[in-house]
Formats: structure tokens, C-alpha cells, sequence
């Protein structure tokens, strides 16, 4: 063979053989750096921000080209219908808010007045009816709380779980004004709720790698936020006295906002049409309304009867048979399963407990939710 036929046929031999060493090498100086566990939560942490922007760009661009009316969206009509409300009080319609965007949410102040009864009302917007809770929050006696499942102290997580209970022993045990079905749970035995958890500034559960859909949070002066994790970042939960991450959104500052894919929901039950309830804030930001609805509904029907109805931010909340609603301890839908966690609700008539109401006052004089490494990092 030539010399230069000899040379040629080195040359690959001899990168083959650098490339081998470099690759032996720097999987040594990888393996000595993910060794170490805060490394490997640096990377993670890297990591999980870089496709949070690229699910960012993708939902951007995606809910541009959602329309914004929808008025042929399904409504299935639902023998709920006919449920009467419990002395069935009729208030009048509410004005739509002003979309105007806040930078940040406006501390709202507790009344020195006393307080009033929670207001319920039944309506009909869009051809959906629906129960209408407004909650006030600046009202001196309004809390609202999480209540578990055989009143377990945590929620259900993937290392310890309570299982669940039936709605109307829920409903019996924590005496509240109002009481309604909360976030997702799963529906194998361990039934992990879905998100992380705040209830009167303590966290339920926490995981640092949640990062599926949208959290409603109650921060030190009811200040109110909406947080989608996979657009937005995720929210910082340690600020919240309140905190539900449920899903998918659906009114993001005034407009009708859906991209149920990009939070993590894939479930046909959720995407589909269904029994549903909602939650949602007007731009004041001074009350929230619980929407709980008799129809069976698109996400984009219940999205445009959110926004008809006043509110600049809104989600959906757990729905199908887990609807359930309770108004001064009667059953006003019962709901067709075994819940986990539910929305709780006090107010003049029916008072929050004392424990409950020293929490707030602690949570305002600076005291914050942190979450125990032992039990809730996983």
C-alpha cells in the first residue's frame, strides 16, 4: 500500500480513537458532577425553565389563534336543571369588569362593617345556567379554606393518602356557609389530588416539580393571582394564605384564554363536553366567583359564560360527578362521587373556627407556609 493510501486510512482510525477518549472523558466529568444532588437540581431547575419558555412560545402562539366568541359552543342540558336552590334568592346581573391590566393585584382591606351572608344566585348567561357564588373579600367574616377527605391533616400525594369521602359527610363536618367540589384527583388508590395545596397558610402538599396547570392564590391582603406554571412560570406558593391549582385556564386578562395541552390535560372528560364547575375574579380583584354550573359544557362555552360574566381571570375546577354544592349546610347538587378535597367557605352566619381566623392573622403579620423537606419533596 502507498503511503498516502496508508495515511488516508489512519486519519478516520486516529478521530474514531480521539472522539472515544473525549467521550470516556466527559462522561467521567458528568457522572462526578451530577454525583452531587444540588448540581442535579441546577440542571433540572435549567432545564424545566427552558421548556417552560418553549411551551410559552408554542401556547402564545397557539391561543392567538383561538376565537374569542364561540357561540355555537355545545350545551347539553342536564337533569340537574330542575334542582331547585334552597330559598332560591335571585340578585341582579353583574356588570362586566373593565379589562384593564394590573401589574400588580390591589390589596384589598376587611370592612370595619359586619359582615353578610354569602350571596347565591341562579342564572342563565349563554344559554348555560348555573349557581352563581360571589364571595366578597372584603368582607370582615368571609374565609375560605380547603377541607380534606376524613379530615386528613395532608392531601393525598404519591407517599401518604386518606382515600376519599362521601360529599355530604364533608359537607355536615365543617358547617360552612358554602361548600363545593375542589381540584382533580386521581382514580387509582392512592387518588393524589392534582397541583400543589394552601389552606390557611399551611401547605397540604407540596412537590417541587409540580408544574401542570393554572393555581388561584390568596396572598397577605387577599391580593388575588392567576398563574399558569408552563406560560407563566411556576407561582411562588410560599406567598399564598390560599392556594388551589386546578385547570385548564380559561379568561386571561379579560379574554377568553385556552390551551389545555400545553398545561399537561389530556383527559377527554376535561377537553371534552361535561358537567362543570369554575372559578374566576372580576379586575378589582375584591371578590371571587364560584361558578357552579347545571349544564354540560364545552371548556370554550365555559370559558365565554366566565367572561360574560365579569372576570379578568378565571379556571376551571374539577368536574363530571364530582360537581357537588352546599349552601348553609343543605345540598343543593349533590355530587355523583366520593370526593377528596372540597372548597369551604365561612361567612357571618356560618363562622369560620377560631384556629382558622388566627392563621389569617398570623399570615398578615409576616408568618409563611414552608413545606417539610421530609414529607412533601419528591
Amino acid at each position: 500500500m502507498s503511503k498516502p493510501k496508508q495515511a488516508q486510512g489512519c486519519q478516520p482510525m486516529l478521530r474514531r480513537t480521539f472522539l472515544f477518549l473525549m467521550g470516556l472523558a466527559l462522561a467521567r466529568v458528568l457522572a462526578d458532577y451530577f454525583s452531587v444532588v444540588q448540581n442535579r437540581d441546577n440542571f433540572l431547575t435549567l432545564a424545566g425553565q427552558l421548556w417552560q419558555k418553549s411551551l410559552a412560545f408554542l401556547s402564545n402562539k397557539q391561543s392567538n389563534q383561538i376565537p374569542q366568541l364561540l357561540p355555537n359552543n355545545p350545551i347539553v342540558n342536564s337533569e340537574k336543571t330542575n334542582q331547585p336552590l334552597p330559598s332560591n334568592p335571585i340578585v341582579k346581573s353583574l356588570k362586566k369588569s373593565p379589562a384593564v391590566q394590573q401589574s400588580q393585584s390591589p390589596i384589598i382591606k376587611r370592612s370595619a362593617n359586619a359582615g353578610k351572608p354569602v350571596e347565591i344566585s341562579s342564572k342563565t348567561v349563554a344559554g348555560a345556567s348555573f349557581y352563581l357564588t360571589t364571595i366578597d373579600l372584603a368582607d370582615p367574616e368571609i374565609y375560605i379554606t380547603i377541607g380534606l377527605a376524613n379530615d386528613a391533616a395532608l392531601a393525598n400525594n404519591s407517599q401518604v393518602t386518606r382515600g376519599d369521602e362521601p360529599f355530604e359527610n364533608m359537607v355536615a363536618r365543617y358547617r360552612a356557609a358554602v361548600v363545593a367540589n375542589g381540584t382533580f384527583f386521581g382514580k387509582d388508590d392512592q387518588k393524589s389530588v392534582l397541583g400543589n395545596m394552601v389552606a390557611a397558610g399551611k401547605f397540604l402538599k407540596y412537590s417541587r416539580w409540580e408544574n401542570y396547570g393554572t393555581t388561584l392564590g390568596i396572598k397577605a391582603g387577599n391580593q388575588l393571582e392567576m398563574v399558569t406554571a408552563r406560560t407563566q412560570g411556576k407561582p411562588d406558593w410560599s406567598q399564598h394564605w390560599f392556594s388551589l391549582t386546578c385547570g385548564p385556564r380559561l379568561v386571561k386578562e379579560g379574554k377568553v384564554w385556552l390551551s389545555p395541552l400545553s398545561e399537561g390535560f389530556k383527559d377527554s372528560h376535561v377537553l371534552g363536553v361535561g358537567s362543570r364547575t369554575a372559578i374566576g375574579f372580576p379586575a378589582s380583584r375584591d371578590k371571587l366567583f364560584l361558578v357552579t354550573f347545571l349544564d354540560s359544557l364545552s371548556l370554550e362555552a365555559e370559558a365565554n359564560v366566565m367572561r360574560a360574566i365579569g372576570c379578568f381571570e378565571a379556571m376551571n375546577l374539577d368536574g363530571g360527578a364530582s360537581v357537588g354544592l352546599a349552601h348553609q349546610g343543605k345540598i343543593v347538587l349533590p355530587a355523583g362521587r366520593n370526593l377528596t378535597n372540597v372548597l369551604v367557605v365561612y361567612d357571618k352566619e356560618y363562622p369560620a373556627p377560631a384556629q382558622l381566623k388566627q392563621s389569617w392573622e398570623r399570615f398578615q403579620k409576616g408568618d409563611r407556609p414552608t413545606p417539610d423537606k421530609s414529607v412533601f419533596f419528591d
